[in-house]
Protein backbone atom coordinates (compact mmCIF):
# COMPACT_ATOMS: atom_id res chain seq x y z
CA UNK A 1 0.00 0.00 0.00
CA UNK A 2 2.89 2.31 0.33
CA UNK A 3 3.29 5.17 -2.24
CA UNK A 4 5.71 5.25 -4.56
CA UNK A 5 8.72 7.87 -4.35
CA UNK A 6 9.25 10.42 -7.03
CA UNK A 7 12.71 8.73 -7.38
CA UNK A 8 11.18 6.25 -8.67
CA UNK A 9 9.25 7.47 -11.59
CA UNK A 10 11.56 10.54 -12.63
CA UNK A 11 13.86 11.53 -15.33
CA UNK A 12 17.31 11.43 -14.39
CA UNK A 13 18.24 13.02 -18.34
CA UNK A 14 17.82 16.48 -17.34
CA UNK A 15 18.52 19.87 -19.62
CA UNK A 16 19.30 22.66 -17.34
CA UNK A 17 20.70 26.40 -17.47
CA UNK A 18 22.69 28.23 -15.65
CA UNK A 19 21.99 31.85 -15.08
CA UNK A 20 24.00 33.22 -18.00
CA UNK A 21 22.60 30.91 -20.74
CA UNK A 22 21.01 33.20 -23.40
CA UNK A 23 17.39 32.77 -23.96
CA UNK A 24 18.16 31.36 -27.38
CA UNK A 25 19.53 28.59 -26.05
CA UNK A 26 16.52 28.02 -23.34
CA UNK A 27 14.19 28.46 -26.37
CA UNK A 28 16.08 26.42 -29.05
CA UNK A 29 16.34 23.19 -25.91
CA UNK A 30 12.50 23.27 -24.95
CA UNK A 31 11.96 23.07 -28.78
CA UNK A 32 14.39 20.39 -29.37
CA UNK A 33 13.80 18.24 -26.36
CA UNK A 34 9.54 19.01 -26.43
CA UNK A 35 9.70 20.39 -23.06
CA UNK A 36 8.10 23.30 -21.48
CA UNK A 37 10.49 24.43 -18.27
CA UNK A 38 14.12 23.67 -16.92
CA UNK A 39 16.29 24.41 -14.20
CA UNK A 40 18.83 26.61 -13.69
CA UNK A 41 21.74 25.35 -11.63
CA UNK A 42 24.80 27.59 -10.21
CA UNK A 43 28.09 26.23 -10.61
CA UNK A 44 27.72 23.04 -8.03
CA UNK A 45 24.58 22.07 -9.82
CA UNK A 46 22.18 23.77 -6.98
CA UNK A 47 18.70 24.61 -8.54
CA UNK A 48 18.11 28.12 -7.98
CA UNK A 49 14.91 28.88 -10.12
CA UNK A 50 13.42 27.00 -13.64
CA UNK A 51 12.67 29.03 -16.99
CA UNK A 52 9.22 28.12 -18.29
CA UNK A 53 7.87 28.70 -21.90
CA UNK A 54 5.61 31.22 -20.20
CA UNK A 55 8.75 32.97 -19.16
CA UNK A 56 9.97 32.78 -22.53
CA UNK A 57 7.00 34.53 -23.96
CA UNK A 58 7.09 37.37 -21.25
CA UNK A 59 10.69 38.15 -22.09
CA UNK A 60 10.30 38.53 -25.99
CA UNK A 61 8.46 41.38 -25.16
CA UNK A 62 11.54 43.19 -23.53
CA UNK A 63 13.75 44.59 -25.33
CA UNK A 64 17.17 43.07 -26.35
CA UNK A 65 18.73 46.13 -25.34
CA UNK A 66 17.86 46.14 -21.87
CA UNK A 67 20.26 43.34 -21.63
CA UNK A 68 17.78 40.68 -19.55
CA UNK A 69 17.77 38.10 -21.75
CA UNK A 70 19.27 35.48 -20.00
CA UNK A 71 17.88 32.76 -17.92
CA UNK A 72 18.93 33.85 -14.82
CA UNK A 73 16.76 37.18 -15.35
CA UNK A 74 13.30 35.75 -16.24
CA UNK A 75 13.86 32.41 -14.54
CA UNK A 76 11.44 31.94 -11.62
CA UNK A 77 12.79 32.13 -8.46
CA UNK A 78 12.98 30.08 -5.79
CA UNK A 79 12.29 27.11 -7.64
CA UNK A 80 9.69 24.61 -6.48
CA UNK A 81 11.27 21.40 -5.87
CA UNK A 82 11.48 18.25 -4.30
CA UNK A 83 13.41 15.07 -3.25
CA UNK A 84 13.43 11.83 -4.55
CA UNK A 85 12.09 10.25 -1.56
CA UNK A 86 9.49 11.93 -1.15
CA UNK A 87 5.99 10.50 -2.26
CA UNK A 88 4.64 10.82 -5.61
CA UNK A 89 1.72 11.67 -4.09
CA UNK A 90 3.40 15.13 -2.26
CA UNK A 91 4.43 15.71 -5.95
CA UNK A 92 1.37 15.86 -7.45
CA UNK A 93 0.27 18.22 -4.39
CA UNK A 94 2.49 20.32 -5.04
CA UNK A 95 2.53 20.98 -8.28
CA UNK A 96 -1.35 21.53 -8.33
CA UNK A 97 -1.00 23.46 -5.83
CA UNK A 98 1.81 26.07 -7.43
CA UNK A 99 0.23 25.29 -11.02
CA UNK A 100 3.36 23.82 -12.47
CA UNK A 101 3.83 21.14 -15.28
CA UNK A 102 6.98 19.66 -13.69
CA UNK A 103 9.27 19.91 -10.63
CA UNK A 104 13.26 19.44 -10.38
CA UNK A 105 14.12 16.67 -8.17
CA UNK A 106 16.89 17.52 -5.77
CA UNK A 107 19.55 16.06 -3.42
CA UNK A 108 19.83 17.34 0.50
CA UNK A 109 22.24 19.80 -0.60
CA UNK A 110 19.65 21.34 -3.27
CA UNK A 111 21.27 19.99 -6.29
CA UNK A 112 19.60 18.80 -9.14
CA UNK A 113 19.17 14.31 -9.59
CA UNK A 114 16.26 14.54 -11.93
CA UNK A 115 13.01 16.21 -13.07
CA UNK A 116 9.22 14.65 -12.58
CA UNK A 117 6.37 15.71 -15.19
CA UNK A 118 2.26 15.96 -14.60
CA UNK A 119 2.80 13.11 -17.10
CA UNK A 120 4.79 11.29 -14.97
CA UNK A 121 2.15 11.51 -11.96
CA UNK A 122 -0.57 10.66 -14.10
CA UNK A 123 0.70 7.40 -15.12
CA UNK A 124 0.45 6.48 -11.24
CA UNK A 125 -2.85 7.66 -10.71
CA UNK A 126 -4.08 6.11 -13.71
CA UNK A 127 -6.38 2.93 -11.90
CA UNK A 128 -9.40 1.86 -11.88
CA UNK A 129 -11.56 3.18 -9.16
CA UNK A 130 -13.05 -0.32 -9.04
CA UNK A 131 -9.26 -1.41 -8.43
CA UNK A 132 -9.23 0.88 -5.52
CA UNK A 133 -12.11 0.12 -3.87
CA UNK A 134 -11.24 -3.41 -4.09
CA UNK A 135 -7.88 -2.63 -2.20
CA UNK A 136 -9.46 -0.30 0.44
CA UNK A 137 -12.03 -2.90 1.40
CA UNK A 138 -9.38 -6.47 1.01
CA UNK A 139 -5.86 -4.24 2.44
CA UNK A 140 -7.06 -2.15 4.89
CA UNK A 141 -10.58 -3.08 6.64
CA UNK A 142 -9.86 -7.24 5.78
CA UNK A 143 -6.17 -7.50 6.11
CA UNK A 144 -4.77 -4.62 8.21
CA UNK A 145 -7.77 -3.91 10.55
CA UNK A 146 -9.57 -7.50 10.73
CA UNK A 147 -12.77 -5.61 10.19
CA UNK A 148 -16.07 -7.00 8.76
CA UNK A 149 -15.59 -6.63 5.00
CA UNK A 150 -19.41 -5.26 4.96
CA UNK A 151 -18.59 -2.98 8.00
CA UNK A 152 -17.28 0.16 5.51
CA UNK A 153 -18.96 1.17 2.64
CA UNK A 154 -16.81 2.27 0.18
CA UNK A 155 -17.35 4.09 -3.06
CA UNK A 156 -14.80 5.43 -5.41
CA UNK A 157 -15.46 7.71 -8.37
CA UNK A 158 -12.94 9.81 -10.41
CA UNK A 159 -10.07 8.52 -7.58
CA UNK A 160 -11.63 10.22 -4.89
CA UNK A 161 -12.86 7.57 -2.23
CA UNK A 162 -16.20 7.87 -0.03
CA UNK A 163 -16.12 6.09 3.26
CA UNK A 164 -19.40 5.31 5.20
CA UNK A 165 -20.43 3.30 7.98
CA UNK A 166 -20.52 2.72 11.72
CA UNK A 167 -17.30 1.43 13.50
CA UNK A 168 -17.11 0.75 16.86
CA UNK A 169 -14.31 3.59 17.92
CA UNK A 170 -12.93 7.19 16.90
CA UNK A 171 -9.76 6.01 16.33
CA UNK A 172 -10.56 2.88 14.23
CA UNK A 173 -12.14 5.93 11.74
CA UNK A 174 -9.40 7.77 11.49
CA UNK A 175 -7.08 4.73 10.72
CA UNK A 176 -9.02 3.48 7.91
CA UNK A 177 -8.86 6.88 6.65
CA UNK A 178 -5.32 7.49 6.86
CA UNK A 179 -4.49 4.33 5.48
CA UNK A 180 -7.20 4.64 2.85
CA UNK A 181 -4.92 7.67 1.73
CA UNK A 182 -1.89 6.37 1.36
CA UNK A 183 -3.35 4.30 -1.82
CA UNK A 184 -1.85 4.88 -4.68
CA UNK A 185 -4.28 6.44 -6.95
CA UNK A 186 -6.20 7.85 -4.60
CA UNK A 187 -7.06 11.75 -5.22
CA UNK A 188 -9.17 12.28 -2.55
CA UNK A 189 -10.75 11.07 0.83
CA UNK A 190 -14.21 12.03 1.72
CA UNK A 191 -15.38 10.68 5.13
CA UNK A 192 -18.46 9.83 6.69
CA UNK A 193 -17.51 7.55 8.77
CA UNK A 194 -19.30 7.53 12.64
CA UNK A 195 -18.39 5.69 15.57
CA UNK A 196 -20.01 4.04 18.52
CA UNK A 197 -17.31 5.80 21.21
CA UNK A 198 -14.58 7.90 21.33
CA UNK A 199 -11.60 5.96 22.29
CA UNK A 200 -8.28 4.57 20.34
CA UNK A 201 -7.74 2.18 17.84
CA UNK A 202 -7.17 -1.36 19.31
CA UNK A 203 -6.26 -4.53 17.15
CA UNK A 204 -8.76 -7.42 17.68
CA UNK A 205 -7.84 -9.91 19.73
Amino acid sequence: MKHRRVGSVMSGDVVSARRATPLDDVARWLAEYDINGLPVVDDEDRVMGVVSATDLTCARSVSETDGMLTAGAVMSAPARTIRADDSVVRAARLMSTSGVERLPVVDEEARLVGMVTRRDVLRIFARPDAGIRDEVIDEIVVRALWLNPHSVDVAVRDGVVTLSGRLESSGTAAVVVWMTRQINGVTGVVDRLTYRQEAPYRRPA
